[in-house]
C-alpha cells in the first residue's frame, strides 16, 4: 500500500514532530509512506482569502505530487477538508471534465489521519501502531473544518480511549476555538475571546493535556492558555499521542 504523507504548512514549520509522528503511525502499520520533497500547501489560505488562482495553482501543484498514491493522508482535518470538499465542490467544479475527474480521484482517496487509521487500516480493531498507554487525563477539541466538512468526531476518541487514555469531556467541544485561519488575524478581539472561553472549558474539566487534530488550533489555544498563566496543561497533537512521541515538543 502506497500512501502518501501531506505534511502540511503549519507542521512543517511549527512542529514538524506532529509530521514524524504521523510518519511513524504509518510505517509501524506496515504502510510503504511516500513523502513529496516538493510539496507545500494545499491552497487553503488563499482560497479563504478570495486568491482563486493562486490556490488553484497549488492545488494542481498537490495533485501532480501524489496522483500515483493509494492513499494520502494528511494530520489535519481543515487541509483534508480543502482537499475532499473545496477542491471538488467548488475550485475545480467548472473545469473541463477531465481534469475535474482527477480532482474527484484525488479526494477519494484522502484521509484525515484518524479516519485513515480507524477506516482504512482497521486500528480500532487491531490495535496495531498504538504503543503503551499515555499516563496523562486528557480533554479533546473538536476542529470546525474536521468535524463539520469530513465528519472526524469519534474516530480520535476510539483511538484514545483504546490507547488507554482517560478523557473526560469539555462542554462546547464542538465550538470553535477562534482560529478559522484568517479569521483570527480579521476578527482578532472576537478570536481572543472564543479562544478564552475553550481555555475555561479545557480547564474546568481537570485534564493535563489538551489533544486535537489541527495544529492551527492547537497552537491558537495554547497560546491563550500560556497568556492567561496557565504553563501546566500540556497540549498535543492527536499523533503525538498515539506514537508515543509527547516527550519530543
Amino acid at each position: 500500500m502506497k500512501v502518501g504523507l501531506f505534511v502540511t504548512c503549519l507542521v512543517d514549520l511549527v512542529r514538524p514532530n506532529i509530521g514524524f509522528a504521523t510518519l511513524k503511525l504509518l510505517e509501524d502499520a506496515g504502510c510503504d509512506v511516500m513523502v513529496p520533497d516538493t510539496q507545500t500547501c494545499c491552497g487553503q489560505p488563499g482560497y479563504n482569502s478570495g486568491a482563486r488562482e493562486i490556490s488553484q495553482q497549488l492545488a494542481r501543484k498537490v495533485l501532480a505530487e501524489f496522483k500515483d498514491c493509494d492513499y494520502v493522508v494528511a494530520p489535519s482535518g481543515s487541509c483534508s477538508g480543502q482537499v475532499k470538499v473545496h477542491y471538488v465542490q467548488d475550485l475545480f467544479r467548472d473545469a473541463p471534465e477531465a481534469e475535474r475527474i482527477e480532482f474527484e480521484k484525488l479526494a477519494a482517496k484522502w484521509y484525515e489521519l484518524s479516519d485513515f487509521l480507524v477506516k482504512v487500516l482497521k486500528v480500532a480493531s487491531t490495535r496495531a501502531t498504538v504503543p503503551a498507554p499515555f499516563p496523562q487525563n486528557i480533554t479533546y477539541h473538536d476542529s470546525c473544518a474536521g468535524l463539520r466538512e469530513i465528519g472526524i468526531k469519534q474516530q480520535p476518541r476510539t483511538l484514545l480511549v483504546q490507547n488507554g487514555c482517560a478523557l473526560t469531556e469539555m462542554n462546547d467541544a464542538e465550538k470553535c476555538c477562534g482560529f478559522g485561519g484568517t479569521f483570527s488575524i480579521k476578527l482578532g478581539e472576537i478570536s481572543t475571546r472564543m479562544a478564552d472561553n475553550k481555555c475555561v472549558n479545557i480547564g474546568v474539566t481537570g485534564a493535563d493535556a489538551l489533544v486535537g487534530g489541527d495544529l492551527g488550533c492547537l497552537l491558537n489555544i495554547e497560546g491563550r492558555l500560556r497568556r492567561n498563566g496557565d504553563n501546566k496543561t500540556k497540549v498535543y497533537h492527536l499523533a503525538e499521542v498515539l506514537a508515543g512521541m509527547t516527550q519530543q515538543k
